[in-house]
């Protein structure tokens, strides 16, 4: 299980923005995180930058994974749908549920979902 933002657990550096210009101010190598956006999403894909995009469906998680993100970021309810989707049509992106503290980590590991975030590191 991929541990995103737990204090015992190291963890790669996420940064958050809004648009392509703030992809300039992000530290080498780190993992950009974002609301879905195709624009960004496109860009992304273009210059294999390591993205993580906040989905609000399944169809936003199929086109996220098919730009290659890295983490399809959503709520608890909707991973466990998208995880389902992942599954059957073996994504490459690992499925990231969001959530506010370490007492959800069990809860999310019974639905066999790829990881956690929590939610302090999405801004």
């Amino acid at each position: 299980m991929i541990l995103i933002g737990d204090k015992l657990v190291p963890f790669e550096e996420i940064s958050n923005i809004l648009n392509i210009e703030d992809i300039k101010t992000t530290k080498a190598n780190s993992t950009i995180a974002f609301g879905y956006n195709e624009k960004i999403m496109k860009y992304s894909f273009e210059n294999d930058l390591n993205s993580a995009i906040i989905v609000n469906s399944i169809k936003e998680s199929i086109y996220a994974n098919a730009l290659n993100a890295k983490y399809i970021i959503a709520n608890k309810n909707l991973a466990k749908d998208i995880q389902k989707t992942a599954e059957n049509y073996m994504f490459d992106s690992k499925v990231l549920a969001i959530i506010e503290s370490n007492e959800e980590i069990e809860e999310i590991a019974s639905y066999e979902i790829d990881g956690v975030i929590f939610k302090t590191l999405l801004g």
